[in-house]
């Protein structure tokens, strides 16, 4: 058993370094090839393929196990890589990033299942505190030598940098995990799911709150690499110091915090939260300067916030929510998603109305302070 969790802290380890390498040069690498104007759209479209990946998902694992589900969802993001590295057109450009889409974050679900696996017989908190920590530091990492790839070898080095470190994963799954039993996979029922939501107030309210974090999350990767690079002229080694700051915050407050709300609870702390990140996302657009220090200090302050709602909605949420509602965790986990439908559908008509890119951040602060209100109503659990 310790063998495995290794593994899988090997596994996510590795997997998260290529995904947090791309996730912030995706939007401004298919922008040489569709546009700014349609870059969310594409994310939409993906989106949508992602969510029928999802709901075809339990039937795949009951046929093919998920170590097999794994192993392949690796090898085609491997090949997205390699694809996406070397095309010269925007068909190939725009397939490679759906087929990298859509697979890691089907991937994600499959490490899920083995860590929920793998932690029936221990402390959940204490592994996912682990597993967790291990990849934010996956992402800090990532984007310390990001910018200086761009720079020596452009997208494409980026590119295949991830592809090599997606060839390791890949070879995880083949050869491990061979001991991993497979549960019986059951079918998300929406009908149960929207019942659940309806019946339980305070999960439906935790949810919209997790679901505010996850849009923050779409909005900030896809548009702030293009803020900082085409209208503050950051250089992308500069945008690599910004961000490895900025993600310092999810390795610092995940455990910690995660132990704090036992004793003090979790509303409070979301309040912090949602202020903390409304606020520095406020300040954005106020902000047209290019002092490096001074956006990493500004982009540090909306991720710590971001870090506090994210373990606090993650605690309380699972306080109130047991294993037998299989259909409410899955609705939990996989709203990433729709916030990747929904924040393009608002932003896409948002930046024809308003008279600068940078007012794209005074509407995500908007947001926040929904997220701020939600949590002023919400209610602690013991």
């Amino acid at each position: 058993m310790k063998t495995n969790r290794k593994i899988i802290y090997l596994a996510g380890f590795l997997f998260s370094i290529p995904i947090a390498l791309v996730s912030y040069l995706n939007s401004s690498f298919l922008k040489t090839f569709v546009g700014e104007d349609y870059i969310g759209a594409l994310y939409i479209i993906a989106s949508i393929l992602t969510i029928g990946g999802f709901l075809k998902m339990p039937k795949v694992l009951n046929r093919l196990g998920n170590q097999a589900v794994s192993f392949w969802l690796s090898f085609s993001i491997l090949i997205s890589l390699i694809l996406l590295a070397f095309c010269h057109n925007e068909f190939t450009a725009i397939f490679a990033f759906f087929i990298y889409f859509v697979a890691s974050n089907l991937i994600i679900a499959s490490l899920d299942i083995f860590i929920e696996d793998f932690s029936k017989s221990s402390s959940v908190g204490k592994f996912r505190g682990i597993y967790l920590t291990i990849i934010n530091s996956a992402w800090v990492i990532a984007q310390m030598v990001s910018g200086s790839i761009i720079n020596k070898s452009s997208f494409r080095g980026v590119y295949l940098f991830s592809a090599f470190f997606m060839i390791l994963v890949a070879i995880i799954f083949i050869l491990f995990l061979h001991n991993f039993k497979d549960p019986k996979y059951k079918k998300v029922s929406i009908k149960k799911t929207l019942l659940f939501f309806t019946e339980n107030i305070h999960a439906s309210k935790i949810y919209f709150i997790n679901f505010i974090l996850k849009f923050f999350y779409v909005w900030m990767i896809i548009y702030s690499p293009i803020y900082l690079n085409e209208y503050l002229h950051f250089s992308w080694s500069e945008i690599g110091i910004v961000f490895t700051i900025m993600l310092l915050p999810f390795v610092l407050v995940d455990y910690p915090l995660g132990k704090m709300s036992d004793k003090i609870g979790e509303k409070k702390m979301l309040i912090w939260g949602f202020f903390i990140a409304s606020f520095f996302t406020l300040l954005i657009p106020l902000i047209s300067g290019k002092e490096l220090w001074l956006w990493a200090l500004i982009l540090f302050g909306t991720r710590t916030g971001a870090g506090i709602i994210e373990i606090m909605s993650e605690s309380y949420f699972f306080k109130i929510v047991n294993a037998e509602n299989d259909s409410a965790i899955s609705f939990f986990r996989n709203n990433y998603p729709l916030a990747y439908v929904l924040a393009p559908l608002l932003a896409i008509p948002t930046l024809l109305l308003v008279p600068s890119f940078s007012y794209l951040f005074y509407i995500l602060g908007a947001i926040l302070l929904i997220g701020l209100l939600i949590s002023l109503r919400l209610q602690d659990v013991k």
